[in-house]
Protein backbone atom coordinates (compact mmCIF):
# COMPACT_ATOMS: atom_id res chain seq x y z
CA UNK A 1 0.00 0.00 0.00
CA UNK A 2 1.31 3.66 -0.54
CA UNK A 3 2.33 5.29 2.53
CA UNK A 4 0.60 8.28 1.59
CA UNK A 5 -2.25 10.49 3.40
CA UNK A 6 -4.23 9.08 -0.20
CA UNK A 7 -3.21 5.39 0.18
CA UNK A 8 -6.28 3.73 0.18
CA UNK A 9 -7.15 5.01 -3.49
CA UNK A 10 -4.33 3.36 -5.19
CA UNK A 11 -4.12 -0.34 -6.30
CA UNK A 12 -0.29 -0.57 -5.56
CA UNK A 13 2.34 1.18 -3.65
CA UNK A 14 4.58 3.65 -4.43
CA UNK A 15 7.88 3.70 -3.29
CA UNK A 16 9.58 5.78 -1.18
CA UNK A 17 13.42 7.46 -1.74
CA UNK A 18 15.58 8.51 1.69
CA UNK A 19 16.86 11.65 1.17
CA UNK A 20 19.75 12.37 3.33
CA UNK A 21 20.17 16.49 4.16
CA UNK A 22 23.50 18.49 4.37
CA UNK A 23 23.10 19.79 7.70
CA UNK A 24 24.88 23.77 6.91
CA UNK A 25 27.68 24.81 8.26
CA UNK A 26 27.96 26.86 10.58
CA UNK A 27 30.94 29.53 10.98
CA UNK A 28 31.87 31.07 14.58
CA UNK A 29 33.52 35.15 14.63
CA UNK A 30 36.25 33.22 16.11
CA UNK A 31 36.83 30.55 12.68
CA UNK A 32 36.11 33.62 10.68
CA UNK A 33 38.80 35.42 12.17
CA UNK A 34 41.54 33.18 11.32
CA UNK A 35 40.17 32.82 7.56
CA UNK A 36 43.51 32.62 5.31
CA UNK A 37 42.79 34.10 1.95
CA UNK A 38 44.55 33.60 -1.30
CA UNK A 39 45.09 37.38 -1.70
CA UNK A 40 45.64 37.80 2.66
CA UNK A 41 49.47 38.93 1.70
CA UNK A 42 47.59 42.43 0.16
CA UNK A 43 45.77 43.27 3.59
CA UNK A 44 46.62 43.79 7.07
CA UNK A 45 44.09 42.92 8.52
CA UNK A 46 42.11 39.31 7.91
CA UNK A 47 38.80 39.81 6.53
CA UNK A 48 35.13 40.72 8.14
CA UNK A 49 33.24 37.26 9.13
CA UNK A 50 29.92 39.57 7.26
CA UNK A 51 32.36 40.42 4.70
CA UNK A 52 33.36 36.69 4.14
CA UNK A 53 29.27 35.06 4.53
CA UNK A 54 28.13 36.98 2.38
CA UNK A 55 30.52 36.80 -0.31
CA UNK A 56 31.48 32.85 0.39
CA UNK A 57 30.16 30.57 -2.48
CA UNK A 58 31.21 27.44 -1.55
CA UNK A 59 27.78 25.75 -0.39
CA UNK A 60 26.91 26.24 -4.25
CA UNK A 61 30.23 25.67 -5.76
CA UNK A 62 30.81 22.80 -3.82
CA UNK A 63 29.94 20.37 -6.70
CA UNK A 64 32.76 21.45 -8.58
CA UNK A 65 35.05 19.76 -6.60
CA UNK A 66 36.14 16.75 -9.16
CA UNK A 67 35.86 19.54 -11.76
CA UNK A 68 38.08 21.87 -10.08
CA UNK A 69 40.30 18.78 -9.45
CA UNK A 70 40.69 17.64 -13.10
CA UNK A 71 41.38 21.13 -14.21
CA UNK A 72 44.59 21.45 -11.51
CA UNK A 73 45.24 18.63 -12.96
CA UNK A 74 46.01 19.20 -16.35
CA UNK A 75 47.66 22.57 -15.28
CA UNK A 76 50.01 20.70 -12.45
CA UNK A 77 51.24 18.39 -15.63
CA UNK A 78 51.56 22.08 -17.69
CA UNK A 79 53.86 23.40 -15.19
CA UNK A 80 55.76 20.15 -15.43
CA UNK A 81 55.97 20.21 -19.16
CA UNK A 82 57.05 23.63 -18.80
CA UNK A 83 59.67 23.49 -16.78
CA UNK A 84 58.44 24.40 -13.82
CA UNK A 85 57.45 21.76 -11.29
CA UNK A 86 60.42 19.18 -10.84
CA UNK A 87 59.05 15.32 -11.66
CA UNK A 88 58.85 14.77 -7.91
CA UNK A 89 57.29 17.70 -6.99
CA UNK A 90 54.73 17.12 -9.85
CA UNK A 91 54.29 13.64 -8.77
CA UNK A 92 53.43 14.95 -5.40
CA UNK A 93 50.60 17.27 -6.37
CA UNK A 94 48.71 15.11 -8.84
CA UNK A 95 49.08 11.93 -6.00
CA UNK A 96 47.69 14.61 -3.33
CA UNK A 97 45.05 15.82 -6.39
CA UNK A 98 43.80 11.51 -6.23
CA UNK A 99 43.50 11.61 -2.85
CA UNK A 100 41.30 14.83 -3.48
CA UNK A 101 39.16 13.44 -5.82
CA UNK A 102 38.73 10.41 -3.98
CA UNK A 103 37.59 12.20 -0.69
CA UNK A 104 35.35 13.69 -2.49
CA UNK A 105 33.72 10.96 -4.42
CA UNK A 106 33.06 9.19 -0.91
CA UNK A 107 31.63 12.34 0.90
CA UNK A 108 34.70 12.00 3.04
CA UNK A 109 36.16 15.85 2.26
CA UNK A 110 35.90 17.94 5.30
CA UNK A 111 35.28 21.81 4.59
CA UNK A 112 36.17 24.36 6.82
CA UNK A 113 34.58 27.16 8.09
CA UNK A 114 37.61 28.90 6.66
CA UNK A 115 37.38 28.07 3.23
CA UNK A 116 35.94 30.77 0.80
CA UNK A 117 35.15 28.20 -2.10
CA UNK A 118 35.53 25.00 -3.07
CA UNK A 119 38.46 26.36 -5.13
CA UNK A 120 40.89 26.94 -2.31
CA UNK A 121 39.38 24.36 -0.18
CA UNK A 122 40.91 21.94 -3.09
CA UNK A 123 44.34 24.11 -2.48
CA UNK A 124 44.32 23.72 1.54
CA UNK A 125 43.87 20.11 1.30
CA UNK A 126 46.40 19.35 -1.53
CA UNK A 127 48.93 21.45 0.87
CA UNK A 128 48.23 19.76 3.47
CA UNK A 129 48.94 16.13 1.89
CA UNK A 130 51.56 17.43 0.11
CA UNK A 131 53.12 19.90 1.78
CA UNK A 132 55.45 22.80 0.39
CA UNK A 133 54.95 21.57 -3.19
CA UNK A 134 51.24 22.95 -2.18
CA UNK A 135 52.29 26.34 -2.81
CA UNK A 136 53.50 25.96 -6.35
CA UNK A 137 49.91 24.39 -7.28
CA UNK A 138 48.41 28.32 -8.04
CA UNK A 139 51.28 28.79 -9.65
CA UNK A 140 50.95 30.88 -13.81
CA UNK A 141 46.61 30.85 -12.64
CA UNK A 142 44.17 32.57 -11.58
CA UNK A 143 40.97 31.88 -9.70
CA UNK A 144 39.02 33.37 -12.27
CA UNK A 145 40.71 31.20 -15.13
CA UNK A 146 40.52 28.07 -12.85
CA UNK A 147 36.99 28.97 -12.12
CA UNK A 148 35.47 29.56 -15.15
CA UNK A 149 37.33 25.84 -16.51
CA UNK A 150 35.64 23.96 -13.68
CA UNK A 151 32.73 25.48 -14.67
CA UNK A 152 32.91 24.59 -18.77
CA UNK A 153 33.87 21.22 -17.62
CA UNK A 154 30.86 20.71 -15.33
CA UNK A 155 28.00 22.19 -17.80
CA UNK A 156 30.05 20.29 -20.61
CA UNK A 157 28.68 17.01 -19.03
CA UNK A 158 25.72 17.94 -17.15
CA UNK A 159 24.23 19.73 -20.27
CA UNK A 160 25.45 16.52 -22.17
CA UNK A 161 23.65 14.26 -19.63
CA UNK A 162 20.29 16.81 -19.91
CA UNK A 163 20.29 16.46 -23.64
CA UNK A 164 19.74 12.42 -22.88
CA UNK A 165 17.27 12.91 -20.90
CA UNK A 166 15.29 14.76 -23.36
CA UNK A 167 16.15 12.02 -25.96
CA UNK A 168 14.35 9.46 -23.49
CA UNK A 169 11.03 11.11 -22.83
CA UNK A 170 11.37 11.45 -26.61
CA UNK A 171 11.48 7.90 -27.15
CA UNK A 172 8.91 7.67 -25.00
CA UNK A 173 6.64 9.37 -27.06
CA UNK A 174 7.88 8.03 -30.15
CA UNK A 175 7.47 4.67 -28.84
CA UNK A 176 3.35 5.39 -27.42
CA UNK A 177 3.12 7.26 -30.87
CA UNK A 178 4.27 3.89 -32.56
CA UNK A 179 1.72 1.70 -31.06
CA UNK A 180 -1.24 3.78 -31.03
CA UNK A 181 -2.32 2.50 -34.64
CA UNK A 182 -5.40 4.01 -35.62
CA UNK A 183 -6.29 5.87 -32.33
CA UNK A 184 -7.65 9.27 -33.02
CA UNK A 185 -8.95 12.65 -31.21
CA UNK A 186 -9.49 16.12 -31.66
CA UNK A 187 -6.86 18.84 -32.42
CA UNK A 188 -7.46 21.83 -30.86
CA UNK A 189 -6.67 25.36 -31.77
CA UNK A 190 -7.26 28.37 -29.15
CA UNK A 191 -8.59 24.81 -27.49
CA UNK A 192 -11.41 24.27 -29.49
CA UNK A 193 -12.01 21.33 -31.44
CA UNK A 194 -10.89 21.90 -35.05
CA UNK A 195 -10.05 18.44 -36.92
CA UNK A 196 -9.66 14.48 -36.07
CA UNK A 197 -6.10 14.19 -35.69
CA UNK A 198 -4.19 10.54 -35.23
CA UNK A 199 -3.06 10.09 -31.84
CA UNK A 200 0.30 9.22 -33.09
CA UNK A 201 0.55 12.34 -35.02
CA UNK A 202 -1.01 14.63 -31.66
CA UNK A 203 2.34 12.58 -29.25
CA UNK A 204 5.51 13.13 -32.02
CA UNK A 205 3.93 17.38 -32.38
CA UNK A 206 5.27 16.77 -28.75
CA UNK A 207 8.54 14.87 -29.30
CA UNK A 208 9.38 17.11 -32.56
CA UNK A 209 9.64 20.05 -30.32
CA UNK A 210 12.19 18.08 -27.54
CA UNK A 211 14.10 17.32 -30.66
CA UNK A 212 14.95 20.37 -31.10
CA UNK A 213 15.60 21.13 -27.68
CA UNK A 214 18.15 17.92 -28.42
CA UNK A 215 19.54 19.90 -31.23
CA UNK A 216 19.72 23.04 -29.66
CA UNK A 217 21.83 21.14 -26.79
CA UNK A 218 24.12 19.62 -28.96
CA UNK A 219 24.97 23.15 -30.47
CA UNK A 220 25.56 25.02 -27.26
CA UNK A 221 28.12 22.07 -26.38
CA UNK A 222 29.99 22.48 -29.36
CA UNK A 223 30.62 26.72 -28.72
CA UNK A 224 31.12 25.90 -25.07
CA UNK A 225 34.02 23.34 -26.29
CA UNK A 226 36.74 26.16 -25.47
CA UNK A 227 39.21 25.61 -22.41
CA UNK A 228 39.59 28.80 -20.81
CA UNK A 229 42.92 27.54 -18.66
CA UNK A 230 45.88 29.74 -19.19
CA UNK A 231 44.03 32.98 -19.48
CA UNK A 232 44.97 33.63 -16.07
CA UNK A 233 43.52 36.86 -14.32
CA UNK A 234 42.90 38.07 -17.59
CA UNK A 235 46.10 39.10 -19.46
CA UNK A 236 47.81 35.35 -19.53
CA UNK A 237 51.06 35.28 -17.90
CA UNK A 238 54.77 35.59 -18.66
CA UNK A 239 55.67 31.98 -17.87
CA UNK A 240 56.02 29.37 -20.36
CA UNK A 241 52.74 27.30 -20.37
CA UNK A 242 51.00 26.05 -23.10
CA UNK A 243 46.81 26.65 -23.05
CA UNK A 244 46.84 24.40 -26.28
CA UNK A 245 48.43 21.47 -24.29
CA UNK A 246 45.83 21.89 -21.28
CA UNK A 247 43.05 21.89 -23.42
CA UNK A 248 44.08 19.00 -25.31
CA UNK A 249 44.41 17.30 -21.68
CA UNK A 250 41.28 18.49 -20.98
CA UNK A 251 39.17 17.16 -23.88
CA UNK A 252 38.81 20.79 -25.25
CA UNK A 253 38.21 21.26 -28.92
CA UNK A 254 40.22 24.38 -28.66
CA UNK A 255 41.53 26.92 -25.97
CA UNK A 256 40.80 30.59 -25.68
CA UNK A 257 41.66 32.94 -28.69
CA UNK A 258 41.43 36.49 -26.02
CA UNK A 259 42.17 35.73 -22.47
CA UNK A 260 39.91 38.50 -21.00
CA UNK A 261 36.85 37.05 -23.06
CA UNK A 262 37.78 33.99 -21.69
CA UNK A 263 37.61 34.98 -18.12
CA UNK A 264 34.50 37.09 -18.54
CA UNK A 265 32.58 34.69 -21.10
CA UNK A 266 29.66 33.49 -19.67
CA UNK A 267 27.59 33.14 -22.63
CA UNK A 268 27.76 29.24 -22.77
CA UNK A 269 25.49 29.45 -19.30
CA UNK A 270 23.47 31.81 -20.57
CA UNK A 271 22.92 28.97 -23.66
CA UNK A 272 22.36 26.78 -20.97
CA UNK A 273 19.71 28.71 -19.18
CA UNK A 274 18.19 29.06 -22.55
CA UNK A 275 18.60 25.41 -23.79
CA UNK A 276 16.57 24.55 -20.31
CA UNK A 277 14.23 27.61 -20.19
CA UNK A 278 12.65 27.07 -23.77
CA UNK A 279 12.87 22.81 -23.02
CA UNK A 280 10.85 23.95 -19.63
CA UNK A 281 8.81 25.35 -21.62
CA UNK A 282 8.00 22.64 -23.94
CA UNK A 283 7.63 20.19 -20.77
CA UNK A 284 5.27 22.88 -19.41
CA UNK A 285 3.16 22.43 -22.65
CA UNK A 286 3.09 18.15 -22.19
CA UNK A 287 2.04 18.39 -18.92
CA UNK A 288 -0.73 21.00 -19.52
CA UNK A 289 -2.24 18.64 -21.94
CA UNK A 290 -1.98 15.81 -19.68
CA UNK A 291 -3.49 17.81 -16.75
CA UNK A 292 -6.23 18.64 -18.84
CA UNK A 293 -6.55 14.96 -20.88
CA UNK A 294 -6.74 13.28 -17.74
CA UNK A 295 -9.29 14.97 -16.39
CA UNK A 296 -13.06 13.52 -16.07
CA UNK A 297 -14.15 16.48 -18.27
CA UNK A 298 -11.51 15.13 -21.14
CA UNK A 299 -11.21 11.70 -20.07
CA UNK A 300 -8.58 10.86 -22.94
CA UNK A 301 -5.78 9.74 -20.96
CA UNK A 302 -5.57 7.71 -17.44
CA UNK A 303 -2.89 8.10 -15.00
CA UNK A 304 -0.77 5.03 -13.72
CA UNK A 305 -1.24 4.73 -9.84
CA UNK A 306 2.61 4.97 -9.36
CA UNK A 307 2.85 8.14 -11.30
CA UNK A 308 0.18 10.20 -9.61
CA UNK A 309 -0.89 10.82 -5.91
CA UNK A 310 -3.69 11.21 -4.02
CA UNK A 311 -5.35 13.77 -2.07
CA UNK A 312 -5.19 13.70 1.78
CA UNK A 313 -8.89 14.61 2.65
CA UNK A 314 -10.63 13.90 -0.76
CA UNK A 315 -10.32 10.04 -1.30
CA UNK A 316 -11.64 10.09 -5.00
CA UNK A 317 -8.81 12.01 -6.13
CA UNK A 318 -5.92 11.33 -8.05
CA UNK A 319 -4.10 14.10 -9.21
CA UNK A 320 -1.62 14.84 -12.42
CA UNK A 321 1.67 16.33 -9.77
CA UNK A 322 4.07 15.37 -12.03
CA UNK A 323 2.68 17.03 -14.79
CA UNK A 324 1.33 20.13 -12.65
CA UNK A 325 5.38 20.54 -11.14
CA UNK A 326 6.32 20.65 -15.17
CA UNK A 327 4.46 23.04 -15.16
CA UNK A 328 5.21 25.36 -12.40
CA UNK A 329 8.94 24.61 -12.77
CA UNK A 330 8.99 26.27 -16.24
CA UNK A 331 8.60 29.75 -14.67
CA UNK A 332 11.10 28.95 -12.16
CA UNK A 333 14.03 28.11 -14.85
CA UNK A 334 12.75 31.47 -17.20
CA UNK A 335 13.47 33.45 -13.68
CA UNK A 336 17.35 31.98 -13.82
CA UNK A 337 17.84 32.91 -17.69
CA UNK A 338 16.20 36.75 -17.05
CA UNK A 339 18.05 36.44 -13.77
CA UNK A 340 21.39 35.91 -15.26
CA UNK A 341 21.28 38.11 -18.36
CA UNK A 342 20.34 40.84 -16.09
CA UNK A 343 23.61 40.13 -14.03
CA UNK A 344 26.18 40.15 -17.38
CA UNK A 345 24.15 43.19 -19.31
CA UNK A 346 26.18 45.56 -16.99
CA UNK A 347 29.57 44.32 -16.61
CA UNK A 348 32.73 45.97 -17.66
CA UNK A 349 35.51 43.14 -19.11
CA UNK A 350 36.71 41.59 -17.77
CA UNK A 351 35.85 39.43 -14.21
CA UNK A 352 33.54 41.12 -11.92
CA UNK A 353 32.93 39.45 -8.80
CA UNK A 354 29.19 39.23 -10.16
CA UNK A 355 30.19 36.42 -12.47
CA UNK A 356 29.36 34.48 -8.58
CA UNK A 357 25.97 34.58 -9.35
CA UNK A 358 25.84 31.94 -12.76
CA UNK A 359 25.97 28.94 -11.08
CA UNK A 360 23.23 28.61 -8.54
CA UNK A 361 20.81 29.38 -11.37
CA UNK A 362 22.66 27.16 -13.68
CA UNK A 363 22.80 24.78 -11.36
CA UNK A 364 19.30 24.44 -10.58
CA UNK A 365 17.98 24.47 -14.00
CA UNK A 366 19.93 21.61 -14.99
CA UNK A 367 19.08 19.69 -11.91
CA UNK A 368 15.38 20.17 -12.83
CA UNK A 369 15.10 20.01 -16.03
CA UNK A 370 17.13 16.60 -16.00
CA UNK A 371 14.70 15.38 -13.36
CA UNK A 372 11.65 16.67 -15.23
CA UNK A 373 12.39 14.92 -18.06
CA UNK A 374 12.81 11.49 -16.31
CA UNK A 375 9.74 11.80 -14.07
CA UNK A 376 7.70 12.96 -17.83
CA UNK A 377 9.10 9.72 -19.12
CA UNK A 378 7.80 7.36 -16.40
CA UNK A 379 4.43 9.18 -16.56
CA UNK A 380 4.21 9.00 -20.49
CA UNK A 381 5.05 5.32 -20.56
CA UNK A 382 2.65 4.26 -18.49
CA UNK A 383 -0.35 6.33 -19.52
CA UNK A 384 -3.71 4.89 -20.24
CA UNK A 385 -4.98 6.23 -23.29
CA UNK A 386 -8.82 6.00 -23.25
CA UNK A 387 -8.86 5.32 -27.42
CA UNK A 388 -13.10 5.64 -26.72
CA UNK A 389 -12.94 8.59 -25.66
CA UNK A 390 -10.77 10.23 -27.73
CA UNK A 391 -12.98 8.74 -30.76
CA UNK A 392 -16.26 9.98 -29.74
CA UNK A 393 -14.62 13.69 -29.41
CA UNK A 394 -13.08 13.37 -32.73
CA UNK A 395 -16.09 11.85 -34.67
CA UNK A 396 -18.45 14.61 -34.01
CA UNK A 397 -19.33 16.13 -37.71
CA UNK A 398 -19.01 19.51 -37.11
CA UNK A 399 -14.79 18.26 -37.27
CA UNK A 400 -14.81 17.20 -40.90
CA UNK A 401 -16.14 20.96 -42.01
CA UNK A 402 -13.02 21.75 -43.44
CA UNK A 403 -13.49 18.62 -45.44
CA UNK A 404 -16.57 19.51 -46.65
CA UNK A 405 -15.29 22.94 -47.94
CA UNK A 406 -12.26 21.21 -49.75
CA UNK A 407 -14.65 18.78 -51.30
CA UNK A 408 -15.99 21.71 -52.65
CA UNK A 409 -12.70 23.10 -53.76
CA UNK A 410 -11.56 19.79 -55.77
CA UNK A 411 -14.89 20.63 -57.78
CA UNK A 412 -13.73 24.20 -58.98
CA UNK A 413 -15.50 26.12 -55.79
CA UNK A 414 -13.16 28.77 -54.82
CA UNK A 415 -12.52 28.31 -51.04
CA UNK A 416 -13.56 31.48 -49.47
CA UNK A 417 -17.23 30.49 -51.10
CA UNK A 418 -16.91 26.85 -50.20
CA UNK A 419 -16.03 28.44 -46.46
CA UNK A 420 -18.88 30.02 -46.64
CA UNK A 421 -21.47 27.40 -47.83
CA UNK A 422 -19.75 24.95 -44.92
CA UNK A 423 -20.14 27.39 -42.06
CA UNK A 424 -23.96 28.31 -42.96
CA UNK A 425 -24.40 24.61 -42.84
CA UNK A 426 -22.93 23.97 -39.70
CA UNK A 427 -24.85 27.36 -38.03
CA UNK A 428 -28.06 26.16 -39.29
CA UNK A 429 -27.20 22.74 -37.35
CA UNK A 430 -26.69 24.07 -34.60
CA UNK A 431 -28.78 26.72 -33.97
CA UNK A 432 -31.55 24.50 -35.46
CA UNK A 433 -30.75 21.49 -34.00
CA UNK A 434 -31.04 19.34 -37.36
CA UNK A 435 -28.04 16.87 -37.74
CA UNK A 436 -25.49 18.27 -40.01
CA UNK A 437 -25.28 15.52 -42.03
CA UNK A 438 -29.11 15.62 -43.43
CA UNK A 439 -28.56 19.42 -44.17
CA UNK A 440 -25.28 18.40 -46.34
CA UNK A 441 -27.29 15.23 -48.19
CA UNK A 442 -29.63 18.10 -48.77
CA UNK A 443 -27.29 20.93 -50.25
CA UNK A 444 -27.87 21.55 -53.79
CA UNK A 445 -23.76 22.54 -53.74
CA UNK A 446 -22.74 19.33 -51.93
CA UNK A 447 -25.75 16.22 -52.19
CA UNK A 448 -25.22 12.49 -50.46
CA UNK A 449 -21.79 12.05 -51.72
CA UNK A 450 -20.09 14.73 -50.07
CA UNK A 451 -22.13 13.69 -47.02
CA UNK A 452 -20.09 10.39 -46.38
CA UNK A 453 -17.41 12.81 -45.41
CA UNK A 454 -19.00 12.93 -41.69
CA UNK A 455 -19.08 8.97 -41.56
CA UNK A 456 -17.09 8.34 -38.13
CA UNK A 457 -13.48 8.13 -39.24
CA UNK A 458 -13.52 9.20 -42.41
CA UNK A 459 -12.09 12.60 -41.95
CA UNK A 460 -8.97 11.40 -40.05
CA UNK A 461 -8.37 9.86 -43.16
CA UNK A 462 -8.27 12.15 -45.88
CA UNK A 463 -4.95 14.24 -44.35
CA UNK A 464 -2.48 13.05 -47.07
CA UNK A 465 0.08 16.16 -47.41
CA UNK A 466 3.21 15.54 -45.76
CA UNK A 467 4.16 16.13 -42.29
CA UNK A 468 0.61 15.76 -42.15
CA UNK A 469 -2.20 14.27 -39.74
CA UNK A 470 -2.88 11.72 -41.94
CA UNK A 471 -1.78 7.50 -41.57
CA UNK A 472 0.85 7.32 -44.51
CA UNK A 473 1.95 10.96 -43.53
CA UNK A 474 2.44 9.75 -39.75
CA UNK A 475 4.01 6.69 -40.85
CA UNK A 476 6.58 8.43 -42.94
CA UNK A 477 7.11 11.04 -40.07
CA UNK A 478 7.71 7.77 -37.18
CA UNK A 479 10.46 6.95 -39.55
CA UNK A 480 12.21 10.38 -39.61
CA UNK A 481 11.46 10.89 -36.55
CA UNK A 482 13.19 8.10 -35.17
CA UNK A 483 16.20 8.72 -37.44
CA UNK A 484 16.45 11.72 -36.36
CA UNK A 485 16.38 10.39 -32.42
CA UNK A 486 18.84 8.36 -33.79
CA UNK A 487 21.40 11.04 -35.18
CA UNK A 488 21.06 13.33 -31.74
CA UNK A 489 21.71 10.22 -30.15
CA UNK A 490 25.10 9.68 -31.73
CA UNK A 491 26.43 13.00 -31.50
CA UNK A 492 25.72 12.97 -27.83
CA UNK A 493 27.00 9.76 -27.30
CA UNK A 494 30.40 10.93 -28.67
CA UNK A 495 30.96 13.93 -26.24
Amino acid sequence: MADGPWGGRWSAGVGKEAAEREVERGASGANRAAVVTLWSGRMATGPAELMMAFTASIEVDKRLGADDVRGSAAHVRGLERAGLLAAGEAGALLAALDTVAAELASGSFVLRDSDEDIHTAIERRVTEIAGEAGARLHTGRSRNDQVATALRLYTRRELAAVGRAVLDLAGALLARAAESGDARLPGYTHLQRAQPVLLAHHLLAHGWALLRDADRIVDALRRMDVSPLGAGALAGTSLALDPDATAADLGFAARFENSMDAVSDRDFVAESLFACALLGVHLSRLGEEIVLFSSEEFGFYRLDDAWATGSSMLPQKKNPDVAELARGKAGRIIGHLTGLLTTLKGLPLSYNRDLQEDKEPLFDALDQVNLGCRALAGLVETLGFDTGAMRRAADVPTLAAVDLAEWLVERKVPFRRAHGIVGGLVRDALEGGRPLADLVRASPELGPEAAELLEPGTAATRRRSAGGAGRIAVDTQLERFTRQLEVLARQLDGR
